[in-house]
């Protein structure tokens, strides 16, 4: 059986088969990147430009198209494909239009005299790890600020997304960058383990869990190779004060739901004051059980399937060990009764510390509700997750709110606001969410060669 398979979520039918690479053609992909970046890295930055604004071109073109794909690949209903495809065309418009300014010489006053500047060049061929969750979006969060700084990439998708990785390298060859520059692989585990080990490979950036995270960093790590990890989260979502408390239950569900809950930045963990907290759960489980998964080609869907069999059984036996040990189920709580990895929207309340819920990321359509006394103890709940990507703080005062925003371990926080992300603002987290940051002027800065050019005072 191939490791590269496209197994429709919502049908559970195996769709289409891909041959995984051979070794032999790992090592011909690493001697084709490391070549290519000779030439590619002495390309003007006007060309760059040039080349990724077609490239969004071709994801708004063939935008149909490509949310099809990933609706057979991983379940993402229609609407939210098609609004992925648009972030994505975004993002490599962004790189395009301050591409060449991010990566501008920064002038230096050197205390010793003289002239000095600081120059970003690129590095070489990189290896991106890409999840299933989002396949166009991660992919263009590594891809584009990559490309227009003069690196070269090799491209590892999850098993599950051959169809759209094809797609995406299609979209590249198309636009008319040159051959090899961007070469995607059907590589097994332990030949994108390989490849890291490689001298012809300079870095590599990982999107996914954090056991796949570790794995690559350990890697990564004993061979001296730069990464950027973007791993879980179980974001927290503050209700501290709401002038209308059905607009703070409209966010939180919004920031839950996104993609059948499967994103590392959804608010996964409702933080509740206890003043709102009755109210909270009752408005929220009441939105939560009105949702009715289905066909993520029906518009009547509200949301599709997990991405998998085994990402559904993973979540159930979750929320039954936490059912087992005195969790109470508000509502869901169950697969549903029909072909697919199809399950309830879930509400969960009293879980307590030693429950996986407690501690674990739930992927899928599932949130906990905690109540809280106060601020000091919504922050010290926060905080005890071992994640830290994101969390959206609600208030009825956006200045306190920012004050609590001071006080939370994590890498971004939304004030008044579900989650989202844009290709402007800087994603990431700290803990075991991971190391680095992606997309804006922060994104651009992770895979360059920041080399000092001094020049001593003449006369």
């Amino acid at each position: 059986m191939s490791d590269y398979q496209v197994v429709n979520p919502a049908t559970g039918e195996v769709e289409r088969e891909f041959e995984t690479a051979t070794d032999e053609q790992i090592q011909d992909v690493l001697a084709r990147s490391h070549a290519a970046y000779g030439a590619w890295k002495q390309t003007d930055k006007a060309e760059r430009t040039k080349l990724l604004l077609r490239v969004a071109d071709l994801y708004d073109e063939r935008r149909d198209e490509l949310a099809a794909i990933i609706a057979r690949e991983m379940g993402k209903r229609i609407p939210e494909a098609k609004g992925e495809i648009r972030l994505v065309a975004s993002i490599y418009r962004y790189y395009a239009d301050n591409g060449p300014d991010l990566l501008a010489d920064t002038p230096l006053n050197p205390a010793m005299g003289g002239e000095a500047l600081v120059r970003k060049e690129p590095v070489g061929a990189l290896l991106g790890i890409m999840p299933w969750n989002f396949p166009y979006y991660q992919v263009a969060r590594f891809a584009a600020p990559n490309l227009m700084i003069g690196n070269t990439i090799i491209l590892k998708h999850a098993p599950q997304c051959p169809e759209s990785a094809l797609a995406m390298e299609q979209i590249f060859h198309d636009a008319g960058l040159p051959a090899d520059a961007y070469i995607n692989v059907f590589a097994t585990n332990d030949q994108a383990a390989d490849m890291i080990a490689d001298d012809r490979l300079v870095g590599v950036s990982v999107t996914g869990s954090e056991r796949a995270g570790a794995a690559v960093a350990e890697v990564a790590g004993r061979n001296l190779k730069k990464v950027v990890l973007e791993l879980g989260g179980s974001d927290p979502f503050i209700v501290l004060g709401a002038d209308d408390l059905g607009q703070a239950v409209k966010a939180a569900v919004q920031g839950r739901m996104g993609n059948a809950g499967q994103a590392c930045n959804a608010a996964k963990r409702m933080i509740v004051v206890d003043e709102l907290y009755d109210d909270f759960v009752e408005q929220f489980t009441a939105a939560m059980s009105g949702l009715t998964p289905g066909d993520p080609t029906d518009p009547s869907s509200a949301f599709g399937p997990l991405s998998s069999e085994g990402a559904l059984t993973n979540l159930l036996e979750q929320i039954e060990d936490a059912v087992d040990k005195g969790a109470t189920v508000k509502a869901g709580g169950k697969r549903v009764d029909r072909p697919g990895s199809f399950m309830e929207a879930t509400v969960l309340t009293d879980v307590t510390p030693e429950m996986r819920a407690y501690k674990e990321e739930l992927f899928g359509p599932a949130a906990v509700i905690y109540k809280v006394a106060d601020a000091d103890e919504a922050v010290e709940l926060a905080n005890s997750s071992p994640f830290g990507l994101g969390g959206v703080v609600w208030s009825t005062d956006p200045a306190y709110a920012e004050e609590i925003a001071d006080r939370l371990d994590t890498g971004m926080v939304w004030i008044n606001t579900a989650q989202g992300s844009a290709a402007d603002l800087p994603f990431g987290g700290t803990k075991r969410s991971g190391v680095g940051r992606e997309l804006g002027a922060y994104g651009i800065e992770e895979f360059v060669n920041k080399k000092l050019i001094y020049r001593p005072k003449v006369g």
